[in-house]
């Protein structure tokens, strides 16, 4: 499911939200927002859990606003201010030289408040608690950083990124490189790969569909092939479909190109995502338990 995540509400809540309406045993999510965030939030259930940790390795895009000459504790406008500073004027050319210094593979330091786990507690936790917190640098692909509108005091940013990418990181680097500092004043995502032009729904349409039965509600939930899109999908023959539900390795004798591809069943069920190297030999990374279509 496709969800819009509202602002003020944390990507756990919503999920919790949905499941509960849909009366899922399970579910995930594929790559958390931040409370203040809004936008598309892939939510996962029963089976199509599988593919959250895929999902999660995805390009995405946003619109970020970045407020300019006050920096806060958490990167965003819900820390404490921590300075204010005068915004220098800056021509576009200059503000451009600025944002290419930020695109490709660049070194970015994530936020200390943050849902990254260090000795098996969140570092969010630990900042709150007071403790001293070191997030050691990493790498991440800023794949597209455009200005899309400007004003003396805000930036608006449309970003293209890879997995792992803080936005809020992004913004406070920003500020310190133009010589003001900054924050994250609102961040709304606007799609993740493989779902480019995604066909959202609001926690509020979700609510309403439920009072009317059902088969309003079931209407938004995606098949899980909707997550495989962009995948080849091969069809395999019964003897192979057998040694695969079994957990045999089997070999394609015409592979195309190495990589992930999902496997179809000769009933037409989808069996597994899998990864193929050069000589066609498949290495199950999901196996799915559905019924026959």
């Amino acid at each position: 499911m496709l969800l819009d995540k509202p602002a003020e509400v944390s990507s756990s809540q919503a999920l919790q939200t949905v499941r509960l309406l849909l009366r899922a045993a399970k579910g995930g999510h594929a790559g958390a927002l931040d409370p203040l965030a809004t936008g598309l939030l892939p939510l996962c259930f029963g089976e199509a859990t599988k593919l959250a940790h895929n999902l999660l390795g995805s390009r995405k895009a946003y619109l970020a606003e970045c407020s300019l000459g006050v920096t806060t504790t958490t990167g965003d406008r819900e820390g404490e201010i921590v300075s204010c500073c005068d915004v220098p004027e800056f021509s576009d050319e200059q503000l451009e030289a600025v944002l290419a210094r930020f695109r490709g593979r660049i070194v970015q330091v994530p936020p200390v408040y943050s849902a990254l786990k260090q000795d098996g507690e969140r570092l969010y936790v630990k900042a709150r608690r007071g403790d001293a917190v070191e997030v050691p640098p990493r790498e991440v692909d800023v794949f597209s950083l455009e200005c899309r509108e400007r004003s003396a005091h805000t930036l608006k940013l449309y970003v293209e990124c890879g997995s792992g990418t803080y936005i809020r990181s992004l913004a406070t680097d920003l500020g310190e490189a133009l010589g003001c500092g900054a924050h994250l004043a609102s961040l709304h995502r606007l799609w993740v790969e493989p779902f480019h032009e995604p066909a959202m729904v609001t926690l509020d349409q979700l609510q309403e569909a439920a009072e009317q039965g059902d088969a309003a509600l079931l209407r938004w939930l995606l098949p899980i092939e909707a997550g495989l899109a962009g995948l080849p999908m091969l069809r395999l023959d019964a003897a192979q479909s057998l040694a695969v539900t079994q957990g045999r390795q089997i070999v394609l004798e015409h592979p195309a190109e190495p990589g992930k591809c999902a496997l179809q069943a000769d009933d037409g069920r989808l069996l597994a995502l899998v990864e193929r190297d050069d000589s066609g030999r498949i290495s199950i990374l999901r196996g799915f338990n559905l019924p026959p279509p």
